[in-house]
């Protein structure tokens, strides 16, 4: 059982599916009419997602061109035909066009995939029927939304940010502390010295069951280029302890009504509302529980800016920390279908995210259905088949985010295995591809409600106050000055009906910010010593640096399901049933000393420009030593101005030119200079 804890909060108990949401399980997809299809009761009255073949493309562009984006047919005559029966007023492409990134789009496929509005009275299996025996048509899905499982409506008691600092002690903790963040003796999760990081003792800790961030903070703290996508409630991109570490999309303003950066969405500057298909991020909505921004805390609240707590890729004072980017899937009550989904994962590998943080997804297929769990997808190709939009969506991130020439090539899709006791991860997590993270107690010992077994990959403090709690009684536990510390649970940033504070949750969702920050961290390292890795290299660096847990696994684990109500009911894990099945503890600063000897050497990009247009590159990304000169092989076809370390090429007549650049130690770099007709600045058509 998963629960949300509250700074000088009451525990309030849910059966919380992989943290967040409840069972999302839609129907198998498959174009053949013969499988029995029912449309499931929460999917989208009058939608249907279509995915047609490709050789459909050209009469697709053609329809979507003249219609200017959206129109009301195909333009394939069969498939038109069954539209007029259904009564279709809506037919539009599932991805809106971003000019920087379409050629790689239609790669990928993700063109071909588009959402169908008709007669919300039309029944919906017979209409999924209908257009399942069109030839031209390669999938179809029901758009089913994304719920939620806990009780978002609960009011538990907050401790705003204005109150957190008028306790008494700061001064005397931060002073011990590798930064002076006044809360972050809380946080044993990142420094854990068997003390509850130089708290008051308590038992049931044991030293070294952290995420590694003592030692690995002596050589990184975060680089303001990684980003970190966080799927999710909306951040508070306006707390304190997370502003100056929030990521903008600059030339973008809200409320301004114009896509000023041709992405396809209108005034994205902090990231985007998927639910509500709008720029507006929303923190105060009814049901809004401060989950995103709790997450985000993890990843990258401010270090060392005196206040409140840190976060593991969290710079120093305000400078160097990761980005994050909300991509919002929940606001208050209502929750994104999956192609809302679908276009988030998308939009964060378009604009710049490596890390996508899930604390999300579907039942473990191992769920115990009298608990009130409905089993979700038990195989990878189960998986693939019921959620194909989903899927295709996750391995555009997955393939397309970073760069071959930055730091990471390739994304890193992070989930929260769940939180259902079940001896298997759910789906995406379990996804071969994927990173699936599972909770550890401050002991080593896996929490009570993780779900575990042979797809998780890494293991993160998340807190297990089934473990620590007293039976049938709230969890009050005060320090010295009254303020109540829910020991064993993660601390970090908070909002609430809109107001800035702190806080402790628990869950498998608060052990994958652990796993997303550590990655963070690392790939920030990597930054600062020029090193590049695939998204594979990276993501094995970090299991073979990632700690042997296993050991710990002896005997039995007693806690209390239900802990703090009267009918709290003891249950004993036989720990031995976890080995091989919770995967390595996340380990920070293994990683960061295991990067300088790993990868490659980053490289100089080869660039693509129109005629006429301009490209500036910053060489210190890229080389140590200070540019002394450049030169051209073909002038003709572009020229260049090198100061301050600045590189500024400047197009002239399409052919390709190489550019030299010597630097002070003598050695030379090289890449090659593209002009081409009809390219934009960064090379795209």
């Amino acid at each position: 059982m998963n629960k949300y804890l509250v700074y000088i909060l009451p525990v309030v108990s849910a059966l919380v599916m992989l943290s967040c949401t409840k069972d999302m399980e839609s129907i198998v997809i498959s174009p053949e009419p013969d499988k029995g299809m029912e449309a499931w009761c929460d999917a989208n009255k009058g939608e249907i997602i279509i995915k047609f073949s490709a050789e459909m493309e050209d009469i697709l562009d053609s329809t979507f061109t003249r219609s200017g984006g959206e129109a009301t047919r195909s333009g394939i005559p069969s498939t038109d035909e069954v539209l007029d029966i259904l009564g279709a007023y809506s037919f539009e492409r599932v991805f809106p066009i971003d000019k920087r990134t379409e050629e790689r789009t239609r790669e990928a496929g993700l063109h071909l995939w588009y959402i169908v509005r008709f007669n919300p009275e039309e029944d919906l299996s017979r209409a999924y029927e209908q257009l399942s025996k069109l030839g031209e048509i390669d999938k179809l899905q029901y758009n089913r939304h994304i719920e939620r499982s806990y009780n978002p409506t609960a009011k538990p008691h907050f401790i705003s940010c204005a109150e957190a600092d008028s306790y008494t002690t700061r001064t005397t903790r931060s002073s011990d502390m590798p930064f002076n963040d006044p809360e972050m003796y809380r946080q044993w999760c990142y420094i854990n010295h068997g003390d509850y990081s130089f708290a008051q003792p308590w038992a049931g800790v044991v030293a070294g069951c952290d995420a590694g961030c003592e030692e690995a903070w002596k050589l990184c703290t975060g680089d303001e280029d990684i980003i970190v996508a966080v799927f999710d409630e909306a951040v508070m991109w306006s707390h304190p302890d997370l502003m100056d570490n929030i990521w903008i999309n600059e030339g973008e303003e809200l409320h301004a009504g114009i896509d000023a950066d041709g992405n396809g969405y209108k005034d994205d500057r902090y990231g985007y509302n998927f639910v509500r298909n709008t720029a507006v991020t929303s923190w105060t909505s009814n049901g809004s529980t401060g989950h995103g921004t709790h997450v985000a805390g993890t990843i990258a609240a401010v270090n060392d800016n005196g206040i409140g707590v840190s976060g593991i890729a969290g710079g120093r004072g305000g400078k160097g920390g990761v980005k994050i980017m909300t991509c919002q899937l929940f606001d208050g009550m209502n929750a994104a279908t999956l192609i809302m989904e679908a276009r988030a994962m998308k939009y964060a590998a378009d604009n710049g995210a490596v890390i996508m943080q899930c604390s999300w997804g579907y039942n473990s297929s191992k769920a115990n259905l009298i608990m009130g769990y409905t089993p979700g997808p038990a195989t990878e190709e189960e998986w693939a088949m019921t959620y194909p939009l989903e899927k295709e969506s996750l391995d555009y991130f997955i393939h397309n985010a970073g760069s071959p020439n930055g730091v990471i090539d390739g994304g890193l899709a992070i989930f929260a295995s769940g939180n259902e006791y079940a001896a298997q991860s759910s789906f995406p997590a379990a996804y071969s591809k994927c990173i699936s993270v599972a909770a550890l107690a401050a002991d080593y010992t896996p929490a009570s409600y993780s779900n575990y077994g042979v797809d998780v990959s890494f293991s993160a403090p998340g807190g297990d106050m089934e473990y620590y709690g007293t039976p049938g009684k709230e969890d009050n536990i005060f320090d010295e000055n009254g303020v109540l510390m829910e020991q064993g649970s993660i601390f970090s940033t908070l909002v609430l009906n809109g107001i800035a504070g702190y806080g402790y949750y628990e869950g498998t969702s608060m052990a994958c910010p652990h796993v997303t920050g550590v990655a963070a961290l690392g790939l920030s390292y990597a930054k600062q010593l020029k090193r590049h890795f695939t998204a594979d290299e990276f993501r094995e660096l970090m299991y073979s640096t990632a700690r042997d847990i296993e050991s710990y696994f002896v005997g039995e684990k007693l806690y209390y399901m239900n802990h703090n109500s009267a009918g709290a009911t003891p249950m004993k894990m036989q720990l031995e049933e976890y080995r091989g099945k919770m995967g390595r503890l996340t380990d920070a600063g293994a990683l960061l000393r295991a990067i300088e000897g790993s990868g490659r050497d980053m490289r100089l990009p080869n660039l693509y420009l129109a005629p006429g247009t301009e490209h500036r590159l910053e060489l210190k990304e890229y080389i140590d030593d200070e540019a002394s000169s450049i030169t051209l092989s073909n002038e003709e076809v572009a020229t260049a101005n090198l100061h301050d370390n600045l590189l500024t090429v400047r197009a002239k007549s399409v052919g390709q030119t190489t550019l030299t650049i010597v630097c002070s130690n003598k050695r030379e770099y090289r890449l090659t200079v593209t002009v081409r007709s009809g390219a934009s600045e960064n090379g795209w058509f």
